[in-house]
């Protein structure tokens, strides 16, 4: 399908900020939906967040909601994950996952293209 790479990892102290980017190798039209995930060693891989991109709506994890925001490039096969106000348990390897919608509803087992990730280290 398309191949996706993400983008704009590196170590920061808590309390700064990263911005990463996932793009995909080609764009499809049936690139709905978009989503950010994480995980840290011995974790289990946790949604951080997502965005429908015909409607702009976004949603996100409890643990990162006011924090980080999801969003669409002026190119389509693009989208960013600005991460403000990082703590140091928000360590994790991101993956970026993208697919189609089934209706107007984005399911997690749709997301059929995943990246080898981007590693993301907070310091105290």
């Amino acid at each position: 399908q398309v191949q996706l790479v993400e983008s704009g990892g590196g170590s920061v102290q808590a309390g700064g900020t990263l911005r990463l980017s996932c793009a995909a190798s080609d764009y499809t039209y049936n690139n709905n939906c978009w989503g950010w995930f994480r995980q840290a060693p011995g974790k289990e891989r946790e949604g951080v967040a997502s965005i429908f991109t015909p409607t702009g709506t976004t949603n996100y994890s409890d643990s990162v909601k006011g924090r980080f925001t999801i969003s669409q490039g002026n190119a389509k096969n693009t989208v960013f994950l600005q991460m403000n106000s990082l703590k140091p348990e928000d360590s994790a390897m991101y993956y970026c996952a993208a697919g189609p919608s089934y209706g107007l509803r984005c399911r997690p087992d749709g997301l059929n293209s995943w990246g080898k990730g981007t590693l993301v280290t907070i310091s105290s």
